[in-house]
Formats: C-alpha cells, structure tokens, sequence
C-alpha cells in the first residue's frame, strides 16, 4: 500500500566530517595580528615611559592619515587619467554608482525617451488635475461609505508637486511575441514633493503625505492590434514586480515613521498596489467593444515553471568566531523568485555542500522580461550574509522544455548550484491527462496535494439578489471563499450591495481532476455569515469544449433567485518532451546582475519564534536522477498523501494569495516562513520534520505501540440553537517527552481552511506532564452545513519558557466533520501523528 512504507535510512543526509574539520585556525593571521597590535602600543608605551606629551602620539597620527590621504588622492588621480585613456565608456561606469545608473546604461535593447519625459513634462498639470478629480471623486466616495466612522472624510489638499514622473528607458519586444500585440518595459521613477492632506471632521483628526518615492519597472501592453481605427483594442498596464516605495507621512500620520512602522506602514501600501497593478493583476482600459477584450479581462498564463532545488556545491563559509579568527561553515537556504512569486528553501546548518531536493511550481505570465531568479543567503542571527545568485531568461527555458544542469553562482568566488527546471505547457484538452496523473503517481495516491497535474483558472464577475444576511432590508458587505482541497483563497470584500461585481481572476493548482472539486462561499464580511454556497467537480470540466465553463451558478443556502457568474477553465500541464541528438548540448542562458553586489539590500529574514530549520538535511531524499518522467526523492519514497494538510502550502503559486512582509530580501520582500515543498518529505513543516527525527530517535531499533506520539481525547458537536460548533478538550494520555524535565503541552485548534490569528483557540499550558487534563470548551461559529465541508486541526504543542528552544510540535490530528452524528456529538479519543492523518494499515 501507498503511505506503508517503513522509513529508510536517511537518504539526503550530509557526508560525516571528520573531528575538527567544520573549524580550522588561523595561525599566520593570529600572529600578524599580536604583531600589528604590539607595534600600535610600543610607542605609546615609549612615550610614557620617557615621560612625553600624549599630543605627540596625536601629532604622529594626524601627520601620518595626511601622507596616506595625499598619496592616495595622487594615485587614485593617475588610475582615472590611465583608465580614460584606455577605455572611456568603463571608466564613467566606476565613477558612477551601478544602482544610480539609469537601465540604458546597462541594457542596449534599453533606450532613451527624453521626447516621451518632455511630453509628461509638458502634460503634467492636466495629469494632475486628472489625478485630484479621481481622489475626489472616486476614493473620496469610497473611503465615506466603507464605514460610518468614515463618513466625514475628505481631502483637503490634493497637490502632486511641480516634479513630474520621469521615465528612464522604454524596451520594446520585437522577439518571442503575438504579432498581434506590443510589448513595452517603462523604467519608471517618481521623486515628487506632493502634498496630500486628508481630515476626518468627526474626530478632528488630520493626516497626509508629504513627499513620495516609487521606482520600478512597468509594462504597458497594446492588443489586439486591429484593422480599424483606433488600431488597437485595449491597454494594458500593470509592474511586473512590486516597485520600490518611500514615504514621508505629515500629520497624525507622522507616527508611522517611527523606526519599525515606516517598513510596515510602506509594505501595507504595497500590497494595496499589487491588489490593482503588479503582475498578474492589471488595470484594462478598453479602446473598442467589451467583446473584443473579453480575453483581456481573463488571462491565462502562458505556462507554468517546475523548479527542482536540490543541491548546491562548494559555498563560502560565512561563519566565524573570536572576530573572524576562527572559521566555520554557513547555513544556507535559497530564496526563489519569478516575477512576484517567491519561495523559500529550508535552512541547512552548518553545511557548504547542502542538498535541498525541493519542488515548486510557478505561474509565468509575461516570460519575455521575466526571469527565474535564485539567491543563496547564510542564515545568522542578525544579518544573513550573501552567498551568491543566479538570474535565468525564462524564454531559454521555454525553448529547451526540461534543463538539468549545474550553474555557476555570480556576484561569489565560488559555489555552484544544481537546478532541474520543467516547462509545462497548458493544454486545452483532456487527451494527456491520464498520462500526466500518472506520471505524478496520481493515479495511485488519495492525495489532494504533490506534484499538479492542471491549472483551474478561475474569473469571478458577479452576483445577484444576494440576500441580506442577518439584518433585514440591509446590504451586506460581501466576499466570496473559494477552495480547493486544503487551499483556500478570497476575494475583494463590496461594501453596501446585494449585487456585487468583483472581476476578479485566482487560479488554483490541482492534484487530480477526477477527485477533487471547487467549494465556493459566499460570505457577509459585516455579520460573519453565509449568504450562499456551492459545490462544482473538476470532473464537469474535462468534457467541456475547451475544458471551460462560463454561466451563472444558483447558490444553495441562499436567496430563490440568488446567483453567482464565473467563468472556469481547465488547462492540463503538460512536459514537452522534445527529440536531440545525443551529442545536443544545451544551456540556459544566465544574465548578469547589472547592479554590484555593493548596491544591494542584502536580505535580513526576519526573526521567527522557532528556528526555521531544525539542523541538517538528513531528511531530504537523494539527488534526483536526471529525466523527464522523475522527480526529486519520489523514487525512494512515496509521495507524502499529507503534504497539503497543513493549511495553504505556498506563498508564490496563488495568484491571489502572495503574502508580503517587510523590506527583507533584496526586493524588498520577505517570506515569514520556508515555503513548502510538494514533492519531497523534507517539504512538511519543520515542526513536523523535527517531530519524526524525534519518532525515529525513540524507535531506535525497537517497535513502537499502536500510538507511538500518544492520543488525545475530544467531545465533538453542533449547537443548532447556537448556530456553533463546540468542541471540548479533555486531556492527553503517553505523550512523548520533549525533554529530559519531561512536556509542557498545550492544545491549539483550527477550522480549516480558516487559519487566521482570528479563528485560532488555545487551551492552557499543563507543566511537567505527559497526561495533562485540560477541560476546557471551545465555539466556532459556524452553520451544520458548513461545517460539514469543514476539518478540525487540532495540534498538541509543548510550550516551553520564554525564549526556549524546547519548543514544538508533539502531535496533531486531522478530524474530519462531515459525519450525519454531528448534530448530536460524540466523544472519543484520537491517536496523535506526525502530520495529523491516520496511521497506515500495515497488510
């Protein structure tokens, strides 16, 4: 049976060091350093000793920092004389800052477009003027009716300064584009003395903006280009990255730039901006009919990346001690970008040769301009230091379909780095789809995560007659919930209406088409409600023409006539495996980052309650063996049927779900946690990782009970009265020991797929024990037949003091809810897992 397997050997662990190889002494450097020192304090010493002025040591230094100046100054003088001389165009490069070069210094397909700022410059005031009426027209309005508090609030000054917005270099695509469309790439800069005042009267509270900086890259795209006036049918603007933003608040709203709230405060606005306008959202404005741009407004992705991270080779040991006399080793991780995606790799300790043997799974959109971007950081307790990059043109990768190769790192002396990079196509029909599942072993496992198989793309329009909710003859303030399987994404709250329009586009990566289905809920944010629900199977999808299915959906639980418009569509992702000749040699191409490696932010991650990674990489599978058909650990052992269960499992494959935080990584973004991987077992969370090395360290050779973590007892039911479900935690029975003092266990409880700070319950903390009793209730509010769509995480935890690192997981359970005895309860105990699924039945 799939999932019976018993644990091998640890198939990724590191090669053993021998005694005294992860530190080594400098003993020339510790000499010269007794040397410099002893020089610096003999004449100090003599001067004492002969009973002279300290002013003479002063003397001494002050005419000694003169010399060095005056020489270095001659020297510097002669080098830039000598370098003009040889080569002009290089020598204005070194005098300048690479990061304060404008991009058509750096790129020649990049030009010039003084005529285009000239005409800006020119347009300016009516461009402001265009600006303020939307400030006071459109936000104004908004602002007033998305709260009563609100209701006074205004703008009182409205002003974008005399700057206007520069515009460094335009590219334009000519190569690997529709012949129907234009491709531009705006290098965009904004430095403006704008003063924007807001009041709220009601409160007498005053706020605004002073000055604004935004830099970044954004693409205008013209299509479809047609044969009437005026040419083409629609624009398309939006930034292919989150651009860089600063912010000088005036008022009450000086506080945000307190130290702390100033990066907080700035990545808020950011990730308002990428609601609207960084990849893959987008502002349309349409030139003809709305039928001609139909396809605009429900785009679909022009293929999807696999990307196998596993291993890298001889990277820089960044770790010292005693102030860098004693050399150590790194602990690396990757962070893994493509466009405004980004993975996190686990952290390997104390390693120069770490294996990873992670799969991601990538949306590309716009892959002329897009690159797949990988950096190498050394985890450390402050600032992580930087082990070197690597930058791929994504239109090679399209070309070769499937690369496997070792890449040279930049910006480093040394290191290398192996990659195994799939194209997927998206197919608009079922004909490969029995293949595809079974090259992901689909077919076999009852999973409703790993490696996906196709692509749901799904466009949200609108709504109607949606009843009121809670309160009679009141709007509601509408979302609408959609999931499949253990993810789960959300829509645009509509604030004061019963018909809704959002426009809105998610897409949702699946595992097995034929098993699983799309839950959407319609949900009133004000009253925390259901207005309506429904249930669709993928399976409707594969005998749609084209996989696709546009209608209005009636929603149950709801309204008679209360209906919801989507628009879904179903691609298959599919690896071209192309004919070469045996002697075919490939290579991806691999730019050049164009600014130093002086010019960057070096990412700082920011600080976690627990250590990200638990210590080696004795869990990750061996290195995948090169071809289309395998994938990295999936071959040694089956793939993991709980991968998913532990809440939404990425943070860069949605493309509505993309989190943000402060300015961390080098794109001033920064990934809270590592993200998951799909495909391998070092892919679960740490704390479950940790918890199985644990499990394997108690085996030890010897056969563990039925219940090797211990159980854990529940009182599960519904309130119909209460409209809730409550649950009851009695106690605990043979937990392991998290230490040698023994547990400090506590219970922490979920609704999934809702696993927001909000919906969390906690039971307290039991000392010392491995049988603690708890007794205590808890209530989610939350309708019968919701609930039965539902699942109850439940996690035993043990708690440790503050700032211990006897901190952890020691057992979950999954409780599945959909059962007809719901109503009427049930108590039971539960056996506690790694991952919360049900132990395998050994046959």
């Amino acid at each position: 049976m799939s999932g019976s397997r018993a644990p091998g050997p640890e198939a990724g662990a590191s090669r053993p060091e021998p005694p005294g190889a992860a530190l080594s002494v400098d003993v020339a450097g510790l000499l010269a350093q007794l040397a410099r020192s002893f020089a610096l304090l003999l004449p100090v010493y003599a001067l004492g000793y002969l009973g002279l002025s300290f002013s003479w040591v002063l003397l001494a230094l002050g005419l000694l920092v003169w010399c060095r100046r005056s020489r270095g100054l001659k020297a510097t003088r002669l080098c830039r004389a000598l370098a003009l001389l040889e080569d002009e165009e290089r020598a204005v490069r070194l005098g300048v800052r690479a990061c304060d070069l404008p991009a058509w210094v750096h790129f020649p397909d990049t030009e010039r477009a003084e005529w285009l700022n000239k005409t800006v410059k020119h347009m300016w005031p009516f461009i402001c003027q265009f600006i303020e009426k939307l400030f006071r027209e459109t936000i104004e309005p908004a602002v007033r009716g998305a709260h009563t508090h609100l209701s006074t609030f205004s703008f009182t000054r409205v002003d974008l300064g005399q700057q206007p917005l520069r515009i460094n270099g335009v590219k334009v695509y000519t190569e690997n584009v529709d012949k129907r469309q234009i491709i531009l790439d705006l290098q965009i800069s904004f430095v403006g003395n704008c003063e924007i005042d807001l009041e709220i009267k009601r409160y007498f509270c005053r706020a605004g903006v002073q000055s604004i900086q935004i830099h970044g890259t954004m693409r205008v795209i013209l299509e479809p280009l047609i044969g009437d006036m005026p040419l083409v049918g629609a624009l398309s603007v939006f930034f292919l990255r989150k651009p860089l933003l600063e912010i000088n608040w005036t008022g009450l709203t000086n506080l945000l730039d307190i130290p702390g709230l100033n990066g907080l405060s700035d990545t808020i606005i950011l990730d308002i901006i990428s609601n609207y306008l960084v990849l893959p959202n987008r502002i349309t404005v349409p030139l003809v009919s709305e039928v001609q741009i139909a396809q605009l407004r429900f785009p679909v992705p022009k293929g999807v990346l696999r990307i196998h991270f596993i291993e890298a080779q001889d990277l820089q040991g960044k770790d010292t001690y005693l102030k860098g006399l004693v050399k150590g080793k790194s602990d690396p991780y990757g962070v893994i970008r493509v466009g405004n995606q980004i993975f996190q790799s686990k952290v390997i300790k104390e390693n120069l040769s770490p294996k990873w043997n992670e799969v991601y799974e990538a949306l590309v959109y716009e892959h002329p301009g897009q690159e797949l971007e990988i950096e190498l950081f050394d985890e450390d307790p402050d600032k992580d230091d930087f082990l070197g990059s690597l930058m791929i043109d994504l239109t090679e990768v399209e070309k070769e379909r499937l690369l496997d190769e070792w890449f040279t790192l930049d910006e480093v002396p040394r290191g290398k780095l192996h990659l195994k990079l799939e194209w997927l196509t998206l197919m608009p029909d079922a004909s490969n789809l029995e293949q595809v599942l079974t090259d992901i072993r689909a077919d076999k496992d009852q999973a409703d995560d790993g490696l996906s198989s196709s692509l749901l793309i799904l466009y949200l329009d609108s709504a109607r007659n949606l009843p009121s909710g809670k309160k009679v003859n009141s709007n509601p303030n509408p979302l609408v919930q959609m999931s499949v399987g253990h993810t789960a994404q959300e829509s645009k709250i509509r604030y004061k209406t019963n018909e809704p329009v959002w426009e809105e586009n998610f897409t949702f990566f699946i595992h097995n088409p034929k098993r699983q289905e799309l839950e959407v809920e319609v949900r009133d944010e004000q009253h925390q409600c259901s207005l309506g629900n429904l249930r669709i199977p993928l399976s409707q999808l594969l005998t749609r023409e084209d996989m696709t299915l546009s209608q209005r959906f009636q929603l149950s639980n709801s309204g008679p006539n209360s209906s919801l418009k989507m628009k879904l569509a179903l691609r298959v992702l599919h690896l071209e495996k192309q004919e070469r000749p045996p002697d075919h040699q490939h290579s991806a191409q691999v730019k050049r980052p164009s600014v130093s490696k002086e010019g960057r932010k070096v990412s700082a991650r920011p600080q976690m309650s627990a250590s990200p990674g638990s210590g080696d990489s004795g869990t990750a599978p061996s290195t995948p063996v090169a071809g289309g058909g395998e994938r990295p650990g999936m071959e040694e052992q089956g793939l993991p049927a709980e991968a998913g269960l532990q809440g939404p499992r990425d943070l860069g494959r949605s493309s509505s779900s993309l989190q943000a935080g402060p300015a961390g990584s080098p794109s001033h973004i920064s990934v809270k946690e590592p993200t998951p991987s799909i495909a391998s077992d070092i892919s679960l969370p740490i704390a479950t990782q940790e918890l199985r090395q644990r499990l394997r360290q108690l085996e030890n050779g010897t056969t563990l009970g039925q219940s090797p973590l211990g159980q854990i007892q529940l009182t599960i039911r519904h309130s119909s009265q209460r409209n809730k479900l409550v649950v009851v935690v009695h106690a605990c029975r043979n937990l392991i020991a998290f230490s040698e003092d023994g547990s400090d266990p506590y219970v922490r409880l979920y609704l999934l797929p809702d696993k927001r700070r909000s919906g969390r319950r906690k039971t307290h903390v039991s000392k010392k024990t491995l049988n603690p009793v708890f007794d205590q209730s808890f209530d989610f509010s939350v309708s019968l037949p919701d609930v039965q769509r539902r699942t109850l995480d439940v996690a035993v935890k043990n708690s440790g003091g503050f700032l211990s690192k006897d901190k952890g997981l020691l057992g979950k359970v999954l409780v599945g809810l959909a059962s007809e005895e719901l109503a009427k309860g049930w108590t039971q105990w539960y056996d506690l897992t790694e991952d919360g699924t049900r132990p395998p039945v050994v046959t």
